[in-house]
């Protein structure tokens, strides 16, 4: 039976059971492993994993192999020396020879084509189910549910709602994210949280987040893993027009082969993912106005020190506008041309979505100032500073390619990358951590002068004028850098001109 709107079989209720095994696995797969060494675990697993590609493969899986049935059990003695030994180095080895091995018995037992296992082809048969044949099945799941969700409904209105759901889907682990992140990084933000339900003020950014993660990932890597098998790539033209049609050798007619790397999502699920961000953002946002450019002068969340504002959160918001950023490149790369307004909508939409996350990206800014005037300058925060900066711009231009249609965004982002990656090489980052730290010590008094000296030789002539104005504050510190320098190569071909200024202004410093 075919979807009249889709022209594509419907999904048959293997793929459906498949799937739910797949999430069922990664489920025992978190609980087994997450937060968990090595042990009795991997054994159990291995069996549970050969169970589940065994079932949905049975018709086509070959067990007459003595090479086959030899390398299982090489594999399940490996993964039971986890629960029996404990030698750490055999534990490090084994954990790399166990998946290698498995991929290989995968291939021999249900690979398309049937390498001998002394060809080294099969390596490469092996090392294509991992990676491509995984990558293409990555949308599988949701074009099979789109077209089960829609096979039935005819009535316009039943079909956006039925795609209205499922944005929401969509949207939902997403939002849960988002929402521990934002939690996590605004005092004000979780006390409003709190007070609508009482368990959403307790969402944090922990196990039980991590482990939803690690469920959908999973479930995602062994139903792919598995649908790589079932679909495979065709191998020339005729068995392509022959998986389309239904005809797929492996799979007796019963599975359509489709090409799922062509991803297209449907506006009206896109529109319903960002409405459900934005709500989220823009309350968020009104927050932040209320304290954000206010905390120079003090007006902090009620409890929180200058410190703690300093140090809460920037990690969060930079993760949440990383994300914002992905999605709004997913959207759109990706997102279908839909009616004129619902075009608009989106359009709309994201520019919300650019204007929250810049706002985001500027109070985690403002918050990384704060910690630096607090706790010093280093090259980390100062890298970190410039990363933000990088990553304004990008939502700047992706902003535009809102507008305009036709921007190559990808050709501006090499060109902003590689011009970015230069400014940072020349814009003399060892200069403008000491002058930082030199005018925090102005206002506070308080300096690291070992961090100081660990400088490259790009800051000494700096630190050398400070040190004269101090009474000789980082002599000490000075003295042993031009020791150090002093029983360095010399030689003409390792000349270089930062170091020799700096050896030339230590020695006429210290023979002063």
């Amino acid at each position: 039976m075919h979807d009249k709107l889709s022209g594509t079989s419907l999904p048959k209720p293997s793929f459906l059971s498949a799937f739910a095994a797949a999430i069922v696995l990664a489920l025992v797969h978190q609980y087994l492993f997450y937060g968990h060494a090595l042990g009795v675990s991997l054994p159990i697993f291995v069996i549970l994993f050969y169970t589940y590609m065994y079932v949905y493969n049975r018709d086509r899986i070959r067990l007459d192999l003595w090479m086959g049935r030899l390398l299982f059990a090489v594999i399940v003695l490996l993964s039971l020396t986890y629960a029996l030994f404990d030698n750490p180095v055999l534990y490090v080895l084994n954990a790399l020879a166990i998946p290698a091995l498995i991929s290989v018995h995968m291939v021999m037992l249900l690979g398309e084509k049937r390498h001998s296992w002394s060809e080294p082809g099969i390596i490469g048969q092996a090392l294509s189910h991992l990676f491509y044949q995984n990558l293409r099945h990555i949308v599988t799941p949701f074009r099979m549910f789109k077209i089960a969700a829609l096979r039935n409904v005819k009535d316009e209105r039943k079909r956006v709602l039925v795609k209205v759901m499922v944005g929401l889907l969509i949207a939902l682990p997403l939002l849960f994210i988002i929402i521990s992140l934002l939690a996590s990084a605004d005092g004000m933000f979780e006390e409003l949280l709190s007070g609508i339900p009482s368990w959403i003020g307790t969402l944090s950014f922990g196990s039980g987040m991590l482990r939803l993660i690690w469920t959908c990932f999973f479930t995602f890597c062994f139903f792919c893993y598995l649908w790589g098998f079932v679909q495979p790539a065709p191998r020339n033209t005729e068995r392509e027009v022959q998986s389309w049609h239904g005809l797929d050798e492996h799979t007796n007619g019963q599975v359509p082969y489709h090409e799922p790397v062509a991803i297209k999502f449907d506006p009206v699920i896109t529109a319903t993912v960002l409405i459900v961000m934005n709500l989220v953002y823009v309350v968020f946002v009104v927050l932040q106005f209320g304290y954000l450019f206010g905390a120079w002068e003090g007006a902090l969340p009620e409890g929180t020190s200058y410190a703690e504002y300093a140090r809460r959160g920037f990690g969060e918001l930079v993760m949440v506008t990383g994300i914002n950023f992905v999605l709004m490149i997913s959207v759109l790369k990706w997102t279908e041309f839909g009616s004129n307004l619902l075009q608009k909508m989106n359009n709309g939409l994201l520019y919300v979505l650019v204007g929250c996350s810049g706002v985001m990206l500027y109070s985690g800014y403002t918050r990384l100032v704060m910690y630096e005037e607090a706790y010093g300058y280093t090259y980390t925060r100062y890298l970190v500073h410039a990363f933000m900066i990088f990553l304004g711009l990008l939502l700047l231009i992706a902003a535009v390619r809102i507008h305009v249609r036709q921007l190559p965004l990808a050709k501006y982002y090499v060109v902003l990358a590689l011009v970015a990656y230069v400014v940072v090489n020349y814009v003399g980052i060892d200069v403008r951590i000491a002058e930082n730290n030199l005018e925090r010590y102005r206002t506070t008094s308080v300096i690291d002068k070992e961090y100081l000296s660990e400088l490259s030789a790009d800051a000494i002539p700096l630190l050398i004028e400070f040190s004269r104005k101090e009474h000789g504050a980082m002599d000490e510190f000075l003295q042993a850098r031009l020791t150090s320098m002093t029983r360095e190569e010399t030689a003409w071909p390792a000349f270089n001109w930062a170091e020799y200024r700096a050896q030339r202004k230590l020695h006429d410093y210290i023979l002063e």
